[in-house]
């Protein structure tokens, strides 16, 4: 690359840093667009395309930056990982599944990729899926309550009460609301030993 498009390129970056903190996002964008004339791969303008088009009330756009970033860095699991996102938001399940799936499988430690594509499964009603995923979320994170929520409120799906029991009394160490919030959804609150 030679020397005056990367001098071009960074100051750019740093005009859009610079906007995105004075809350200029369409003329962020601007900056992002012209980075993206001078070289159509640069990961950072395409990632930053995505959020600043949904910030902006254009979502399709987004996924559609989305898709272009996949395409250009198939590699990067932030990129499927907001890919997914994003499709799960508008309802485009089935293609939303395939991104959080393959964020998974680059990169097995996110653990917010197991959770969104377990929220994908309940959504698709798999619940046996989703508690695999769910599993994997709570292992990789086990001291956020967003996981054990959905995996407590998976296993009463799946008719498995005590599972639910378990992770309630779980919840009851260290998130306490949380844990009294499943036992009044699930009415699993009478049936608890202590």
């Amino acid at each position: 690359m030679p020397v005056a498009r990367a001098l071009m390129l960074a100051l750019l970056r740093t005009q859009v840093v610079g906007l995105l903190v004075l809350g200029r996002r369409r003329a962020a964008l601007d900056r992002v667009d012209a980075m993206l004339r001078l070289d159509p791969r640069h990961l950072y303008a395409l990632a930053s395309r995505i959020p600043l088009l949904v910030q902006m009330g254009r979502t399709q756009e987004g996924i559609a930056a989305a898709r272009a970033l996949v395409e250009c860095h198939p590699a990067h699991a932030d990129g499927w990982f907001n890919l997914g996102f994003l499709l799960a938001e508008t309802d485009q399940l089935a293609p939303a599944e395939i991104a959080f799936r393959r964020c998974c499988e680059l990169q097995p430690g996110m653990d917010r990729s197991w959770y969104g594509l377990g929220l994908v499964h309940i959504r698709q009603g798999r619940f046996d899926d989703a508690a695999a995923a769910l599993l994997r979320n709570v292992e990789l994170q086990p001291m956020s309550p967003y996981g054990w929520y959905q995996l407590a409120r998976v296993q009463v799906e799946r008719q498995q009460p005590d599972e639910a029991r378990a992770i309630i009394r779980k919840l009851k160490n260290f998130e306490p609301k949380v844990a009294a919030q499943l036992e009044r959804e699930t009415g699993l609150r009478n049936m608890l030993v202590s």
